[in-house]
Parts: structure tokens; sequence; C-alpha cells
């Protein structure tokens, strides 16, 4: 089971094939697994309660003597504390924990193994893909110091993965069948500078063009992209490659620049809607998401209203609005002038009915132009086909229901169809396809 962000997506992925490697087959049926890992979220609040209900729920579904392994961010984060709060938990085992998941299960050490020091994932193989788009992470950790953020604290600093390894696993992927990777890291557009390499996103974009477009990647797509970072060579190398989708997942958080300063963070407003707007210009098609913390500890009337002012005026087409988590250790978490909750609430509810309309206004927009989507298809679902076109991320936005073209059958994943919307319901598109599904290659 995994839980929060695309990145412990990728986590998963690989602790699977490491378990599979220690000689254990995957099951998706929870009744029958002799074991049962749940990749938790530490994030917010939200998440961490997320987190242990789904393992309390998890620990009732377990067979007498299946075991139940926590591992992620919460078991980075917390270590011992939560094994002592999870008795229904049989392992706690960090990334960095003492041996491996299997050694810690069935290693005669039923205990609660704490993290020491910082380890991650990223060069462990990784399960076969099951669909036709997959997360791929380049990096992990993070070096800003947000003052709302605590990943830092347990996932260590930024540690930039050579570009040799990434385009090996991402060949392994395509080769497997995926047509579509998604870049994650805690601070993409930060790739490289770790390891003496700024801005080598830009040339890693590149050789992912050059060398697999031909043995069938289609389109890469970027997530988690810190504003100051989105400028050339990045923005011209995303708008050139035809692979690289224009979509830009820009972490802003707010828009009032006194705000901003005080959770550390770059930017505001009219910068923003600055580097927007200058997109836009070169590519009318390009789409663009982000999210926003409401509540952070001094946020004004004043703030909100230019929150809203700036959600008018920068169109985006996806936006998400989480309200303020004290994080312990953070710097955010003794700031004083706090926001009532109830004031939070009512701040989220006034954003995302503004936002829900200026999305659903681009999504009806689509529907009424007779703009040519190119959707690759993820899934056959009931005989339907869905799938997306660059403006909408896996598993984040909406989908796009496809008719396919009188008398065929409906295309298989991995194909890519050229269509036309016909109609909109909240943020899902349907669409009928104009021409013949066919291949990336």
């Amino acid at each position: 089971m995994t839980l929060g962000c695309p990145k412990n997506a990728v986590d998963s992925d690989k602790i699977a094939a490491a378990l599979g490697a220690d000689g254990l087959t995957a099951t998706d049926d929870v009744h029958e697994a002799d074991v049962v890992v749940v990749n938790t979220c530490a994030f917010i609040e939200e998440a961490r309660r997320e987190s242990v209900d789904t393992i309390l729920a998890l620990s009732d579904l377990t067979r007498d003597g299946a075991q139940l392994v926590v591992t992620g961010c919460m078991a980075e984060r917390y270590g011992e504390e939560l094994a002592d709060a999870l008795p229904e938990a049989d392992s706690v085992v960090g990334f960095a924990g003492a041996g491996t998941i299997a050694e810690v299960t069935f290693g005669g050490r039923r205990t609660k193994v704490a993290p020491v020091g910082v380890r991650d994932l990223l060069e462990l193989p990784r399960a076969a893909p099951t669909a036709p788009w997959a997360y791929l992470k380049v990096a992990e950790g993070c070096d800003r110091a947000c003052a709302f953020c605590a990943i830092p604290s347990f996932r260590g600093k930024q540690r930039s993965r050579a570009p040799d390894s990434i385009l090996d696993e991402a060949r392994s992927l395509v080769n497997g069948g995926v047509r579509e990777l998604v870049l994650v890291a805690q601070d993409l557009a930060w790739y490289g500078r770790d390891i003496g390499e700024p801005g080598a996103l830009a040339p890693l974009l590149r050789r992912l063009d050059a060398e697999l477009a031909a043995e069938g990647l289609a389109r890469v797509r970027l997530l988690y992209l810190y504003p100051s970072e989105v400028k050339d060579p990045l923005v011209s190398t995303m708008l050139e490659l035809a692979t690289v989708v224009p979509y830009f997942d820009l972490s802003l958080q707010h828009a009032a620049r006194g705000l901003l300063a005080r959770m550390a963070r770059w930017g505001g407003g009219d910068k923003f809607l600055e580097a927007i707007v200058g997109i836009r210009a070169a590519a009318p098609e390009a789409a663009f998401r982000s999210s926003f913390i409401v509540g952070f500890p001094g946020e004004t009337e004043a703030d909100h209203d230019a929150l809203m002012q700036f959600l008018d005026a920068a169109r985006l087409d996806w936006a998400g609005f989480f309200p303020f988590s004290p994080e312990d250790g953070t710097a955010a978490s003794s700031l004083d002038r706090t926001v009532p909750t109830a004031l939070m609430a009512e701040r989220i509810r006034e954003c995302e009915e503004r936002q829900t309309a200026i999305t659903q206004a681009a999504r009806d927009a689509l529907c009424v132009d007779g703009t040519l989507l190119e959707v690759l298809v993820d899934a056959v679902v009931d005989g339907t086909a869905v799938g997306r076109t660059h403006r909408e991320a896996p598993e984040i936005d909406g989908v796009v229901q496809l008719e396919p073209v009188a008398g065929e059958d409906p295309p298989a994943p991995g194909t890519i169809v050229p269509a036309v919307a016909t109609a909109a319901l909240g943020p899902d598109l349907f669409a009928r396809a104009v021409e013949p599904a066919r291949e990336a290659r």
C-alpha cells in the first residue's frame, strides 16, 4: 500500500522488486499475503493521519501469522516512537534501518527497527511496469530550508543520480512498455547542483529524447519545479523537444511576497505571473499546475486577496489548496500570528471555488474550439479507453474517456489517439477519436 506523493510510488516499486528478489511473490489480496507493507507519508498532519488509519485498517484484514510492515517517511521520521505507538505493526523499518524488509521480517528479528542515518532506494532495481506511464525519480532529498517543510530532516540533503543510471532505468521502463516517463524529485529543477552540475536537467532531457524516442518513449513530464529555476535553458528545452510535454508543475505555495518571505521562499505573484505569461506566449497550449498553503502564520486578509487575484490572473489549469500544518522541528512551528482553523477552512473554500470555475472554463473551452488532442491511452475500463493528453498528469489531474473511430475496437493501452473533445464533466473530458490509434514509436 502506497500513500503520499509520486516519489513514494517509485520507492514502493523498488521495495516490491527487492522483496521479489528475496523470493516473495506479489499479491493484490491482503487476506492471502504473508507480508503486507505500508509505505507511509509524513508531510503534513492529514497525511500522517491517513497513514495511521490505513495501518490500523490493514491490521484488521491481515490473516493470522502475516507480517504487517510499516516503512516510508513516517518510519524514517519517527522510528522507535512510531513503533511504540503502533503495536499493530510487526516491524517499523526505515529505508536506512538495520536490514531490508525481508531480513527484518524473516530473519528471526521481529522487532521494531528504527532508521540509522539517511539512505535512499535510488539505485535499486524496480518491478516491471504495469501501465504505459511510470514515475522516474532522479534525485532524493532537498537542500532548501522552507519554513514549513520537515522533509530535509528525514530525507536528507539532495543526492542526484548519475545521468547514465537514470538512462538505464528509463530504457528498462520504455522497453517494458512505458510511453510516458514522469520525472520526480523533491526539487527536480535543482537536479545536478549537488554534484557540481547546475542546470543538468536540460541536458538530461535532451539525452532522454535523443536515446529513447526511437525506442518508444513518447512523453517526458516534469513534476515539482521550484519557481526560481523555471527559466532558460530549462524552459526553452522543454518547449523545443518533441517528447517533453509543455506541462509546468510549479511549486508556488502562495502569491503574497511578504508571506512567501516568511516561508523562506523565493518569488511572489508578479514574478510567477511574468513566467507564466512568457511561457504561454511561446506555447499557448502549455498547461500549469500548482499547490498553495492557506493559513500560514501571519497570513492576512490582504495576503489572501493577493492569492485570489493571482488565481484570477494566472488561470492555472489545476491547483490544490492545503491548510497550514505546523511540523515539529520546522521554523514555522514556532511562528506567531497563527490563523484560526475556521478561517483557514473559509479561505480554502474560497480558493477552491475560484479555481474550480477556472479549471472548468479551461476544460469547457477544449470542447468548443476543435482543439486536436493527442490522447495516450492508459487503460481500457469496462470497454472504454481512458487516457490523458499533455494537460493531465497521471493520478493527479482529470482523464479523457475516449470513443474510438466507428467500427474500431477500443484502442490498446500505450497507443496514442488523435481526438477531439465533445464534453467536459468536472475535470474529465469525453472525446471522439478522429483517426485510428498509432503506436508511440
